[in-house]
């Protein structure tokens, strides 16, 4: 039986609709990522799971009971907030026990909790200092483990890596991908940041204007993403959306991408689309990764559907491990992600590869995936 269960969740303020209709469901020991642009409405569908914020509508379901009217405190959720929420005249040892302190529990009880908690923060030796004695951080350890010592049905995250520094955000993420591994906890974390949402996740809902786009593991949402937004959104650099027509050549069904002052690019239709029920002339989306545009020497070998032609490079960025190279194709820049130690230059005109296995097409009109 699932640990959450969303069912058609409203959220109105006023005339205004904030969460249209959300269905989402999270198994024990998941960790499911809300993700979107700001004002998508991932925050204020926290807080309705929290309890912070009534339902205008559906139902939220926790482990057995319906949790639509009840009290944040009867929810059995622990959040961990952006901002730490740590009180600053306690020490770290006395913020983790607070909630055991107001739940009466007896004191080696408490010592006993923290004990075990800091351990598996690695915060031990932090227990006497105050907030304000901590780095950022350490801070959010404390917040976690704060969370983690009620040992509660959900944890709920609301973007508590935003304050932080990019190596920082790293170095947490690692931490709190190894305290979901190590204590099977069940997750709900909200995010703006696409790779916190892939690398964290075992379920990513991806939202925009209150509405869901898709629910999915990792992998399907980045490989198999239902529309444009969805596309667009997930995967850094994006993925590359060219305008196209649908051509038919010796029977089968291809992908025209016309390009100025050059000939156009023939590519056969991806097997991941039903280009065939598509007419000749169709206009389509051809959705591509950067990791699928490359040079011959470093395209998939495994790769069974492969189109190659020429360009003339208008942008190289270094990218230390990579080397993104930007093209023009079909009116707009196709970003492709080559090795490192790739030779090209500004100005050159080069031999690109495209892995047709990879490629998606997706309808310019309703925007979903064909």
């Amino acid at each position: 039986m699932a640990t959450l269960e969303i069912s058609g969740l409203r959220k109105r303020f006023g005339a205004l609709e904030i969460l249209k209709g959300i269905d989402i469901s999270l198994e024990k020991g998941g960790f499911l990522v809300l993700v979107g642009p700001s004002g998508c409405g991932k925050s204020t569908l926290l807080n309705t799971i929290a309890g912070l914020e009534s339902v205008s509508a559906g139902e939220i379901r926790i482990g057995e009971r319906v949790v639509n009217d009840l009290h944040p405190s009867q929810r059995d959720i622990a959040m961990v907030f952006q901002s730490y929420a740590l009180y600053p005249n306690m020490s770290v040892g006395e913020n983790i026990a607070f909630g055991m302190e107001m739940r009466k529990v007896p004191k080696p009880e408490r010592d006993k909790a923290v004990a075990a908690v800091a351990k598996t923060l690695q915060i031990e030796h932090l227990l006497k200092r105050r907030p304000g004695q901590l780095s950022g951080g350490q801070r959010q350890r404390v917040a976690m483990g704060r969370a983690l010592v009620r040992q509660p049905s959900i944890f709920l995250f609301d973007e508590p890596l935003s304050n932080l520094d990019a190596k920082l955000r790293v170095d947490m993420r690692i931490e709190i991908k190894r305290l979901h591994q190590t204590t099977g906890a069940t997750i709900v974390y909200v995010t703006h940041d696409q790779i916190e949402a892939m690398t964290l996740a075992t379920k990513i809902a991806v939202l925009k204007d209150g509405e869901l786009q898709q629910v999915g593991t990792p992998a399907e949402i980045y490989n198999r993403p239902n529309n444009l937004f969805v596309a667009d959104f997930m995967g850094s650099p994006a993925m590359n959306l060219l305008e196209g027509a649908i051509e038919r050549a010796d029977g089968q069904a291809c992908v025209r991408l016309e390009r100025r002052d050059q000939a156009p690019i023939l590519a056969p239709a991806p097997a991941s689309a039903d280009a065939n029920g598509l007419r000749e002339g169709a206009k389509v989306i051809f959705g591509i990764r950067p990791e699928a545009v490359n040079d011959s020497d470093s395209l998939d070998r495994n790769a069974k559907s492969v189109v190659r032609f020429e360009a003339p490079v208008e942008i190289v960025e270094p990218a230390g491990a990579d080397t993104f190279v930007v093209i023009r194709v079909a009116g707009r820049e196709m970003t492709a992600r080559m090795r490192a130690d790739t030779q090209v230059r500004v100005g050159q005109t080069y031999p690109f590869a495209l892995n047709l296995d990879k490629a998606l097409l997706f309808d310019p009109q309703t925007t979903r995936r064909i």
